[in-house]
């Protein structure tokens, strides 16, 4: 490969939440290894890889010059996003008009959920749920109502959507997020997935809010869709939300954006993320987004999606063949996975927490799936070099699973 995806990266003492911020955040954070273990990062969702180095090219290039004042975005930001739309997802006729800065996915789906919305009302999200839309809606006032995602026989997660229907109906809902690909399951919609859910929101009147900032990290051949594109209507009632943070590991500099086509939302969540005066673009996030969205960020971006394919792939194979009791729906998209250790718990006399306690012990850093709506389930990252998913699946299956 052309970048580097195997050199282990030591992030200690370097601002990352993901090493320096384990034992620190009770109830969130896994907890320090004992002594003798050192710390695999498999929960926070950034990546441990180096991004692609024209990002770091772009910052420092723009921070050579001494002045860093007002400024509005570029042309060649817009033209870097609607190119990066057009190749990577087939997306025709976007203009920088429907484009507009967001500080943070989650703060345009709270923008746009207070255009859509009055304080208290029902808004229909798919679970398991990404805690960042259980927090921003119930901080915000409004309140959730789950539509379950089922495992069919082929072990694919699928929306219910007679259930759908009867939640919008019973709860007097106008408002759903739709996350695609989706987290924390990895599933990357059908098309006919999509326009099945958009027909129905159409049908009841639901305006829809699609979180895609996993949208580029499609694996094993999947294709996304974007919402948008699977009908005009689609297109005239979603607020949708990216960024390059996902992609390539910039969440630290913050920057996203949405797209929106119907100029009556647009204006309404523009006005709406302005209401702080703090939805404001940073220059160096500006560059880094040309940085990443330059020729070399399509190679990068291709050569990530092979590599954690293959850490993907590793990770359910090992999980099918050593790891009895537990199951995992192989993710089709994202880095994660969403693993339910319901059977293994009852087999062993186990909780969730002893397992959890167990692996942090020996520097495996997974995540607590009960916050995503699992009830007995742990989230797993798995974008760090191979021998690092190895090292980890090795501890689980010796000092866990298989004690």
């Amino acid at each position: 490969m052309k970048y580097d995806f195997v050199s282990i990266m030591d992030r200690k003492g370097k601002d990352a939440i993901a090493v320096d911020g384990l034992g620190t955040i009770p109830g969130f954070a896994p907890e320090l290894p004992k002594d003798g273990f050192d710390i695999i990062p498999m929960w926070v969702a950034d990546m441990n890889f180096p991004t692609v180095p024209t990002i770091s090219e772009a910052i420092i290039e723009r921070a050579k010059h001494p002045a860093f004042g007002y400024f509005a975005p570029t042309d060649e930001y817009f033209d870097s996003i609607i190119k990066w739309h057009e190749i990577r997802n087939d997306v025709k006729g976007l203009t920088r008009e429907a484009i507009g800065y967001e500080n943070g996915v989650l703060g345009g789906v709270v923008s746009a959920m207070n255009v859509f919305c009055s304080k208290g009302d029902n808004v229909l999200v798919n679970s398991p749920t990404y805690i960042g839309f259980t927090m921003c809606l119930e901080n915000n006032g409004y309140n959730i109502v789950h539509s379950p995602l089922e495992i069919d026989d082929e072990g694919i997660w699928r929306m219910n959507f007679s259930d759908m229907e009867k939640k919008i109906v019973d709860n007097k809902i106008h408002t759903a997020i739709f996350c695609s690909p989706h987290n924390p399951c990895g599933r990357v919609w059908e098309k006919w997935e999509i326009e099945k859910a958009m027909e129905l929101f159409r049908k009841h009147d639901v305006f829809v809010i699609s979180d895609e900032i996993w949208s580029d990290i499609i694996l094993n051949g999947h294709k996304h869709i974007p919402t948008q594109s699977v009908s005009e209507d689609a297109k005239m009632r979603t607020v949708a939300l990216y960024a390059p943070s996902k992609t390539f590991n910039l969440a630290g500099l913050v920057g996203s954006y949405h797209i929106i086509y119907n100029k009556w939302i647009r204006e309404r969540v523009e006005k709406e993320s302005s209401l702080a005066h703090y939805n404001d673009m940073n220059v160096l996030s500006m560059h880094a987004l040309i940085g990443a969205y330059k020729p070399e960020g399509y190679e990068w971006a291709d050569e990530l999606k092979a590599v954690l394919s293959e850490n993907v792939n590793y990770a359910s194979d090992y999980i099918s063949e050593h790891f009895e009791g537990l199951r995992v729906c192989k993710p089709q998209g994202t880095y994660m996975l969403f693993v339910d250790c319901s059977k293994w718990c009852e087999a062993h006399g186990k909780t969730i927490e002893d397992i959890e306690h167990a692996a942090w012990d020996v520097g495996v850093a997974i995540q607590d799936g009960r916050m995503f709506h699992g009830n007995c389930h742990l989230r797993m990252n798995l974008a760090l070099p191979l021998s690092r998913v190895k090292e980890a699946f090795e501890r689980l299956d010796k000092y866990v699973f298989n004690a």
